[in-house]
């Protein structure tokens, strides 16, 4: 009789770390997976492609989340049966890391050529106004003349 409980203790104790590893993993689904791989016909994401090749990515994903992979592994199996370009973020490595970084240098680039031609153009302003020789006698009376002239 005090066996039985023992027991039942000792079931309860080895079942514990199971559920606990569980729902520490939790299940991939199809939805997880479609919002970042590309449709290979029509390069539109797979969740909103209605393309026939798309129907065959998100069986090969379903076939993949029945094996228990991962969503990073299912990716991968993407990858090797499809192509990197199935993927709708790219690797972190090589070139694909390059086509990211480049624009935006370039960007950064471009703005800083901006504020230094700015800075420049600015700098290169004389706010003084501009004044020319001083008139000697003769001009100034000659210019006396033709205001008066001018204003009737």
């Amino acid at each position: 009789m005090r066996l039985q409980p023992f027991l039942a203790l000792l079931l309860a104790l080895a079942l514990l770390p199971a559920a606990s590893v569980s729902a520490a993993a939790p299940r991939t689904t199809l939805p997880d997976v479609e919002d970042e791989v590309m449709c290979t016909q029509c390069g539109t994401a797979l969740n909103i492609s209605e393309a026939p090749s798309a129907d065959r990515e998100r069986a090969f994903i379903r076939a993949q989340i029945a094996k228990g992979r991962t969503k990073e592994e299912i990716k991968a199996a993407l990858a090797d049966e499809y192509g990197p370009r199935v993927l709708a973020v790219p690797s972190r490595g090589g070139f694909d890391r390059a086509a990211f970084l480049v624009p935006a240098l370039l960007g950064l680039l471009a703005l800083g050529g901006v504020l230094l031609a700015a800075l420049r153009w600015r700098r290169g302003r004389d706010d003084t106004p501009q004044s020319g020789p001083e008139l000697d006698q003769a001009d100034s009376r000659r210019l006396d003349a033709e205001l008066r002239a001018f204003k009737g």
